[in-house]
């Protein structure tokens, strides 16, 4: 009786193997190296999409995204000593703390020529979101907040914005930081990362529309009045 031959070596398939394996690492590798060049970037988008999943939380709570108006509701409804006062992104993204839609103060970081790494301490008024902890601009119209019911691509948050080294600018961005580009946190959840005008400071998205142009072309509108509030700089 006749013994089977063993299978001899495959040196197609191996070939494929590797063709397959190359291809795959020429496709991770740019993304590695780049997530480890721009780490503050990639922190920066990986906290405006906790920033954006924490305010659809809210709006499903409180109706809108947080502003003046929900205040004493969220006051209301946890009795949180936390202050809630006061018109910057500090304390407008507080009211996600105390309505425990936010369970630590560093997904509100961002780095900027303003900020400082959170202590993530929040158990009295003086800590939570101090001056500084917070590194995202906050969009409102006006000084209404948005709710998911306006157009997907209107925006919620943005960084980094730039500083004179007393305020934080409410139309002009820092190309100095996170690389050159931009973080907008939009309606739809969805970041996209543009780059900063290094002269200006400005940002050109939608059909060269800059960021707070309102128009019936434009991502606002006609009808809206888009304000960037600032977060309150470290002292």
């Amino acid at each position: 009786m006749e013994t089977p031959k063993k299978p001899g070596f495959n040196w197609p398939m191996l070939i494929i193997g590797v063709v397959v394996v190359w291809a795959l690492a020429g496709l991770i590798m740019p993304m590695a190296i780049r997530s480890k060049k721009r780490p503050d970037l990639t922190q920066a988008f990986s906290n405006a999409r906790q920033i954006g999943m924490a305010l659809l939380e809210f709006e499903t709570e409180y109706g809108r995204y947080p502003d003046a108006t929900t205040a004493p509701l969220v006051l209301k409804n946890t009795k949180t000593t936390l202050n809630l006062q006061g018109h910057s992104a500090n304390s407008c993204f507080r009211q996600l703390i105390a309505a425990d839609m936010a369970q630590a103060e560093s997904m509100f970081y961002c780095k900027t020529a303003f900020s400082k790494k959170p202590d993530n301490r929040f158990d009295t008024p003086q800590t939570a979101l101090a001056p500084g902890e917070v590194g995202f601009g906050y969009l409102l119209n006006g000084r209404t907040a948005f709710s998911t019911k306006g157009k997907p691509a209107r925006l919620l948050a943005c960084a980094p914005l730039a500083f004179d080294g007393k305020s934080v600018s409410t139309n002009r961005f820092d190309p100095t930081q996170l690389d050159g580009y931009a973080v907008l946190l939009r309606i739809d959840s969805s970041i996209s990362s543009p780059l900063i005008d290094r002269k200006t400071g400005g940002l050109a998205i939608g059909n060269g529309k800059t960021l707070l142009q309102t128009g019936p072309d434009t991502i606002w509108g006609g009808d809206i009045t888009p304000a960037i509030v600032p977060p309150l700089p470290k002292g």
